[in-house]
């Protein structure tokens, strides 16, 4: 029998995994609610394979998996999910997770995913690898923003919500006529035309305004 940790802070799901694997050749030695009790479970129960909860608490499954990996433990991970955000699904990759199920549907592969990633392989389906390797090349390149002093990027930030001039003005402490001098400097340094391209720009890099 292969040992499993489950860890998903809703009981029903808990109870689904266990049915689901009840006739299989997986064994559920410990069931968790959150990332510090399936840390902890770690520990004490030693199983062979995780399944994590992707949204689960303190810490979710992402942050559970990459304080796994960070402490050396390359055990297979199983992320079930559903709905899995592509900053999480690039941090999951990079983090060696072994698989990645939706929840709906998956009663019907779990046990069959549980034996690929045991027998080394990667279960992650082709749409989500993708999503995964864009948002990884995203963060690689260097953005056009870091080139701006603080006070641009206020500017830039305050633009992007569709601050009128005057109301950036009044907000910076500054007159409207030095607003339109630094708009005009802004869209030299990021090669755009107004403030409706800068605005598009900005929103291509929405963690630099977060």
């Amino acid at each position: 029998m292969t040992t499993v940790l489950i860890a998903d802070d809703h009981p029903f799901i808990r109870a689904g995994v266990q049915a689901v694997l009840e006739p299989t050749a997986f064994r559920i030695v410990a069931a968790a609610g959150s990332g510090a009790e399936a840390l902890a479970a770690l520990k004490e129960h030693d199983p062979e394979v995780c399944i994590f909860d992707v949204t689960m608490p303190a810490p979710d499954g992402v942050e559970t998996l990459k304080a796994m990996r960070q402490a050396g433990d390359r055990r297979p991970v199983i992320l079930l999910t559903a709905h899995i955000d592509d900053q999480r699904l690039a941090e999951a990759v990079a983090a060696g997770v072994n698989g990645i199920l939706s929840k709906d549907g998956a009663e019907e592969v779990l046990a069959g995913s549980l034996e690929r990633v045991m027998a080394g392989e990667t279960v992650i389906a082709p749409d989500l690898l993708a999503r995964a390797r864009l948002q990884a090349e995203r963060r690689s390149r260097p953005s056009p923003f870091a080139v701006l002093t603080p006070r641009e990027r206020t500017i830039v930030a305050l633009a992007m919500r569709g601050t009128r001039n005057r109301e950036i003005a009044a907000e910076l402490g500054i007159t409207e006529g030095t607003v339109k001098v630094y708009l005009h400097a802004l869209y030299q340094k990021l090669g755009v035309d107004n403030r409706t391209e800068l605005a598009v720009l900005a929103l291509k890099h929405p963690d630099e305004f977060a």
